[in-house]
């Protein structure tokens, strides 16, 4: 059984910073890829940004120059540094991860969502 736990959520003034943390835990052999979606009421969900085992990033090019996605590979971890927040950053987000259990058979999960409120 896997997990993905998130936290670090909240609400922030517009122009602050927040960080997303998603951890992953049970039966793993490696996560090749992990990633931060969020979903805005009345919208449907959309990539924030992902990253590889190896550190290759992507972003939105809403989120671009703001927010940093990072992973620690040990701890089976990844964040989500976002800085200069804006109103229509205001969203749940959900953490989601592609990973091989230790039969190598891959699964793609996803965490249970953490809100995060920009106020002006």
């Amino acid at each position: 059984q896997v997990q993905l736990v998130e936290s670090g959520g909240g609400l922030v003034q517009a122009g602050g910073s927040l960080r997303l943390s998603c951890a992953a835990s049970g039966s793993i052999a490696s996560i090749p890829d992990m990633a931060w979606y969020r979903q805005a009421p009345g919208k449907e969900r959309e990539l924030v940004a992902a990253i590889t085992s190896g550190g290759s990033t992507n972003y939105a090019e809403a989120v671009l120059g703001r927010f940093t996605i990072s992973r620690d590979n040990a701890k089976n971890t990844v964040y989500l540094q976002m800085n200069s927040l804006k109103r229509e950053d205001t969203a749940v987000y959900y953490c989601n991860a592609w990973i091989l259990g230790n039969n190598y058979i891959g699964y793609d999960y996803w965490g249970q969502g953490t809100q995060v409120t920009v106020s002006s």
